[in-house]
C-alpha cells in the first residue's frame, strides 16, 4: 500500500515508519516536527515527507493513498492539560477532518492509534476488553474517545477505520519520550541510583513496546478489509499487567545499585486498569507481539547507557516534551496554537 504515515518524526513514528517499509508499504510521512530539538541518539531522515501541521493536511495530500495511519496527536496527559482547547483541536477536530477528507478522496483504510488510557479510571476490577465502559479522566483521553465515536460513524464498505487501543508505550526512539512509565523509572535509576516513584505504586497499568505497536499496524494493513472494519483492539499482551511497583522492581532487577524511592506526598494514581489483550492475539496469530517488560527495561538501560544519559537531560527542556513547547513558546517559535513561527509555508521533501 501506499501509506500517508502521521505523526512519523514522533516517539513511535520514528520506528513504526521504518517497519512499515521493511513490510513492502510505500510511506509518506506528515509531521510538523516539533520536537525537532530532542533527537536522542541516531536518526535517520525520511525518505519522502511533508513538513505540515496535521491541522492543515489538505485533500491533495491524500490523493492516490491507500491507507493513512494516523499517530500525530499531543501525546501525553500533562501536555494535553496544557492547553485542553488545544488538545480537543488538534487530537480530535483535526483528526476527524483527516478521516472525512480520506474518505471522500477515496482512501480505503484508516487506521488510528487510539489508547487504553480511555479506560483510566475503571479500577482494578479485572482485565477489560473492547466492550468496556470507558472512564477517561484527562483532555488526552477524552479526545481517543470523541475520535474513536465520530470516526466510526464514516465506516462503509469503501471506508475502513480500525482503532488501535494501544496500552502504555516503552521502548527506544530516536524521538524518546521519558514521561511514559517505563522509560521515566528506568531514567531516574540510571541517572539518580533511584528508581523514583512519584504515587505510592499501587495502579495497575498495561504495557506495551513501541516495536510492537508498530507490528500491530502491520499486521491490520495487511489483514481483509472485513476483519479489521470499524474494530477496535487493544494492543498488548494479557501477561504485560503490571502494577506500577511491579514495574519499579523490575527497573531495581536490571539497573545495578538502585534502590526503589517515593517522591514526597506520593499517593494513589487515578489511573488504573488491567486490559484484556485476547481479541488481538486471537485475530492475528500470525503477528504476535514479542517484547517482555523486562527485555524493553533492558534495551532502553543500555541506550541510556551509550549516550550517558543525565538528569537534567529527561527533566529539563532537552527531552521533557512540556518543558521544550514551553521553552520554545517563551522564545516566540510557536505561537499560541503551537505552530511555528518562522517556519516557511508548509514543506514538502524528498531525501
Amino acid at each position: 500500500m501506499r501509506v500517508l504515515l502521521t505523526g512519523h518524526k514522533g516517539y513511535i513514528g520514528t520506528v513504526m515508519l521504518p517497519m512499515l517499509e521493511a513490510a513492502g508499504h510505500e510511506v509518506v510521512g506528515v509531521d510538523s516536527d516539533l520536537y525537532r530539538f530532542s533527537t536522542f541518539g541516531a536518526y535517520r531522515e525520511q525518505s519522502r515527507e511533508i513538513i505540515r501541521d496535521v491541522r492543515d493536511i489538505e485533500r491533495a495530500d491524500l490523493e492516490g493513498i491507500d491507507a493513512v495511519v494516523h499517530l500525530a496527536a499531543l501525546s501525553n496527559d500533562v501536555l494535553g492539560d496544557l492547553n485542553p482547547e488545544i488538545t480537543y483541536e488538534i487530537n480530535h477536530r483535526a483528526s476527524v477532518r483527516l478521516a472525512e477528507m480520506a474518505r471522500d478522496v477515496g482512501v480505503g483504510r484508516f487506521v488510528f492509534a487510539s489508547s487504553c488510557s480511555m479506560y483510566g479510571a475503571s479500577g482494578a476490577a479485572g482485565a477489560l476488553t473492547e466492550e468496556a465502559p470507558f472512564a477517561p479522566i484527562t483532555a488526552y483521553a477524552k479526545s481517543k474517545v470523541l475520535v474513536e465515536q465520530d470516526v466510526a460513524r464514516m465506516a462503509s464498505e469503501s471506508f475502513c477505520p480500525t482503532f488501535m487501543r494501544n496500552a502504555t508505550a516503552y521502548g527506544v526512539s530516536p524521538r524518546m519520550r521519558f514521561d511514559v512509565v517505563v522509560n521515566n523509572l528506568t531514567a531516574w535509576a540510571y541517572t539518580t541510583g533511584e528508581v523514583h516513584l512519584k504515587s505510592d505504586g499501587s495502579a495497575w497499568r498495561p504495557l506495551v513496546h513501541i516495536e510492537d505497536i508498530s507490528r500491530a499496524v502491520v499486521a491490520v494493513l495487511n489483514a481483509p478489509a472485513d476483519q479489521v472494519r470499524n474494530q477496535a483492539f487493544n494492543i498488548g499482551r494479557n501477561q504485560d499487567n503490571y502494577r506500577i511497583s511491579e514495574i519499579a522492581e523490575f527497573v531495581r532487577e536490571a539497573v545495578p545499585n538502585s534502590t526503589i524511592g517515593f517522591a514526597e506526598g506520593a499517593s494513589a494514581d487515578e489511573r488504573n486498569y488491567q486490559v484484556d489483550f485476547s481479541k488481538y492475539e486471537t485475530s492475528f496469530p500470525n503477528h504476535p507481539l514479542r517484547w517482555t517488560v523486562p527485555k524493553g527495561i533492558e534495551q532502553i538501560y543500555q541506550a541510556y547507557r551509550a549516550i550517558g544519559l543525565e538528569l537534567n537531560d529527561f527533566e529539563g527542556a532537552r527531552y521533557k516534551r512540556i518543558a521544550q513547547l514551553k521553552e520554545l513558546l517563551g522564545r516566540g517559535e510557536l505561537d499560541e496554537s503551537l505552530r511555528w513561527v518562522l517556519q516557511q509555508p508548509a514543506l514538502e521533501r524528498s531525501v
